[in-house]
């Protein structure tokens, strides 16, 4: 048991590194997401919510599409509290059916885009989900999925409904017939404008209770199974406001945020979505990742903040358009999800002038939980120090209730408002992973003296070869120090001699070459003898989820099937 000493002020060194104007402590509202919402709405009908392609919305005309799909699933004959699958990407129509599912007290539960039928139809049954808002392009594969799921209603967007009109004509004669768009909705279904055309655009009655299911987010399944995470209106008007305050010269209704991280992701969905509506800032919206295109509606838009993974970054200080345009205008960008190489972290903020520094979270957690200070004193690889009304600890790996010291590696544990309910439809991966109100991250890390903590690796990726505990995230953190290496992956993959032994997956930069034999000596110059890869395998690209993390259980499935074909008779 994680024993409550640990809520002591004298077991938090990371206090003294707050800076000026960040509290160690903050007071959260007892309102939810949407009232916070309503009032920026009555506030500032006039500011611009949501820019899209050359589009913008209001405020005010947010709220009310905002309302009309309330109003829409109030009357769909929908069980009480139902779950409302959003199958979309960055576009207004998510955010239109977010908060209107939210407030009328029904509970979204974003989708994968990129998810296979197969991955869609698992997330479907396992939620329950009754209705779903897809785009056109997706409705055929979604439809036949109402005979094996709860679904009642598929509700198709299109991306083009919310562009300027001379943009929706030239995307109606030269893209949507190659998109798949053109489809024909069925009369049980609907088209999202004929779906929220004839409803009123006055408030509902917004949900107050704040430990209700607000949302349920679906984890990457890097580690097994995708489960859902209960997360609350407690928890995320908490995680909102817990990542404002670490930006302390952030200003209500002035605010930019670029939107490029995905919303069906708790990254983006946090650092973007609700962050900006919460402030009442602008969010400028991009579906899908182009390079060019952010380039460029960073110099046009002028967006003040820029949330992003470390291969984001890295894609524009490698590029030659980046030169060509104009990025001055951010002025704090979080990265997460993985490593912030310090090459890319120095070579961004030599770019644009901006900050950018390394946090850390995951979606059991809504999902931020650390981050340096965009401001103040930072360390290098390290991924900061708790938010505001966060506690964390190093516990031993076999027996939480034991806390290490500063040096030592152990799971990462966290303790804040921002925690979440719950899996949903399963207790006991909950009673494994949060005790004591304390969750286990499952994530190996160390803290130091000065309260920074330092991601070691995933516990459970830990390799354990001869004995001894390998982490892979170390090994990759030396081959990607050597100057050659782009990136690096690590896994134990199973060996038909030995049970499991390491592999390295290694992509070299451009232009350059490295041998196997070159590759390993450079690890036993750096590396203990058990730690060293047996095998390399140099590659074009390694296999990534959509928020850049760098997938290793694809790696191991790949090396299990061809294992167990080379195992096959001939």
């Amino acid at each position: 048991m994680i024993v409550e000493k640990l809520l002591q002020t004298e077991r938090k060194p990371w206090l003294r590194f707050y800076e000026p104007g960040i509290p160690q402590k903050i007071n959260i509202p007892k309102k939810t997401l949407p009232q916070l919402l309503h009032e920026n709405i009555a506030k500032y009908p006039g500011h611009t919510a949501v820019s899209f392609m050359g589009a913008t919305l209001t405020y005010k005309e947010l709220g009310q599409f905002i309302n009309q799909f309330s109003h829409a699933l109030l009357s769909s004959n929908l069980s009480s509290g139902a779950r409302v699958a959003i199958h979309l990407p960055n576009i207004p129509q998510f955010i239109i059916a977010y908060f209107g599912a939210m407030q009328a007290g029904f509970t979204p539960v974003p989708f994968n885009p990129l998810y296979t039928e197969r991955e869609i139809e698992h997330q479907l049954i396992d939620s329950g989900a009754e209705i779903m808002v897809t785009l056109t392009r997706y409705y055929n594969t979604i439809k036949p999925l109402k005979e094996n799921t709860w679904l009642k209603k598929v509700v198709a967007a299109n991306v083009k409904d919310f562009f300027p009109s001379f943009t929706r004509w030239a995307y109606t004669f030269t893209q949507e017939k190659k998109e798949g768009d053109r489809v024909k909705i069925h009369a049980s279904d609907s088209r999202f404008h004929n779906f929220i055309g004839n409803q009123s655009s006055q408030k509902v009655s917004l949900v107050e209770d704040l430990d209700t299911t607000a949302c349920i987010l679906y984890t990457g399944g890097t580690t097994g199974v995708p489960k859902g995470v209960m997360l609350t209106h407690r928890n995320l008007v908490a995680n909102t406001l817990q990542v404002g305050t670490f930006m302390p010269d952030l200003v209500r209704a002035a605010e930019k945020t670029l939107a490029v991280l995905p919303f069906f992701h708790s990254y983006g969905l946090t650092t973007c979505l609700n962050m900006s509506t919460t402030y009442a800032g602008n969010l400028i919206l991009l579906p899908r990742f182009n390079l060019e295109a952010i380039l460029k509606l960073i110099e046009k838009e002028r967006p003040t903040l820029f949330p992003g993974v470390p291969t984001l970054y890295y894609a524009i200080v490698n590029s030659p358009l980046a030169r060509k345009h104009d990025l001055t205008s951010l002025k704090a960008c979080i990265s997460g999800a993985s490593a912030l190489p310090l090459d890319t972290q120095k070579k961004f903020e030599e770019l644009t002038g901006t900050s950018l520094v390394e946090g850390f979270g995951l979606t059991e957690a809504a999902p931020v939980t650390h981050s340096n200070p965009v401001y103040g004193y930072r360390k290098e690889g390290s991924i900061g120090i708790p938010l505001p009304n966060t506690d964390a600890c190093i516990v031993d790996i076999g027996n939480p209730g034991q806390v290490l010291p500063p040096g030592e590696s152990g799971e990462l544990a966290v303790y804040g408002p921002q925690i979440m309910k719950g899996y949903y439809r399963s207790p006991e991966d909950t009673s494994l992973s949060i005790r004591n109100g304390w969750l286990l991250t499952g994530d190996i890390a160390r803290m130091d003296e000065d309260g920074y903590f330092y991601l070691v690796d995933r516990k459970k990726e830990m390799v354990i070869y001869k004995g001894y505990n390998i982490f892979p995230r170390e090994i990759e953190n030396v081959l990607c120090s050597h100057v050659r290496v782009e990136e690096a992956a690590v896994a134990g993959v199973p060996d038909k001699y030995r049970g499991e032994t390491l592999k390295a997956y290694v992509v070299l930069k451009e232009g350059v070459n490295l041998t196997e034999e070159e590759i390993v000596e450079y690890c036993k110059r750096n590396l203990a003898h058990y730690k060293v890869p047996r095998t390399i395998e140099f590659r074009e690209e390694l296999p990534k989820s959509t928020v850049g993390k760098i997938l290793r259980k694809n790696l191991i499935e790949e090396e299990k099937a061809r294992l167990q074909n080379s195992l096959q008779p001939e």
